[in-house]
């Protein structure tokens, strides 16, 4: 299967030097193992590395722009605007689908293991666009697409503690305190993507899904909230 990389390369405003780190960012694991390929390598050790490089211009550009604010608060807006949904926004925006690598059976997935698969593929491009162009371009590239979107984080508030308040409103309204549970866990070692189920007094209230348990117990703190009724209470 050959993809044509020139309208991504051209939306992005980058040439690589290197095409196929372009080819192994898009390249899924499911395809390797489906086609038997021995000549491309899969996209994990990209998303390994892009991860990396997306952590540290998202810190550093928080760090410089509020200057006033606490360490704690940096990390809740770091954290707002590189999870998976943030991210899979971006893969939308850019049309990174059609530039995947699956196999059959992932190429007619449609629910949440293809959005992972998505949002992980920005992590993977990111690394890809470090490696082949240098930190520069690799933070202009963050700084475009995902620092860009802060305004919104702070309109919508998406950098609160669903968790706290979930917690807070359950004490207060039905005197139990939440309990979270791993429902289902997958994903190679350095990208486990996890489903996390939260209580109150062993009754399941909602899911949430994320690429750390923190991550899914938030997700799952943000549905739970709004199964509630309990998010402007």
């Amino acid at each position: 299967m050959t993809k044509d990389f020139s309208g991504l390369e051209k939306k992005l405003g980058i040439k690589f030097k290197n095409p196929d780190l372009l080819k192994e960012a898009f390249t899924h694991r499911s395809f390797l193992n489906e086609k038997g390929r021995k000549d491309v390598r899969h996209n994990e050790r990209l998303e390994f590395l892009g991860d990396a490089v997306l952590e540290i211009i998202v810190t550093e550009f928080l760090f410089h722009k509020f200057v006033d604010k606490p360490e704690g608060e940096l990390t809740s807006l770091r954290a707002a605007l590189v999870n998976a949904g943030m991210l899979l926004s971006v893969a939308k925006k850019l049309g990174l689908g059609k530039y995947l690598m699956l196999s059959k059976g992932e190429e007619k997935e449609f629910g949440k293991g293809k959005q992972f698969i998505l949002a992980n593929s920005v992590e993977a491009l990111m690394g890809a666009i470090y490696l082949d162009q240098g930190y520069d371009v690799a933070d202009n590239f963050v700084k475009t697409f995902i620092c860009s979107n802060i305004q919104n984080v702070l309109d919508e508030k998406l950098w609160q503690d669903a968790k706290s308040l979930f917690q807070e409103k359950a004490q207060e309204i039905t005197n139990f305190t939440p309990t979270y549970e791993v429902l289902k866990e997958s994903g190679p070692d350095h990208k486990k993507h996890f489903t996390i189920g939260v209580y109150l007094n062993d009754e399941l209230i909602a899911k949430g899904d994320g690429f750390s348990k923190q991550d899914a117990q938030r997700k799952a703190a943000e549905e739970a909230l709004k199964v509630k009724n309990w998010e402007d209470k």
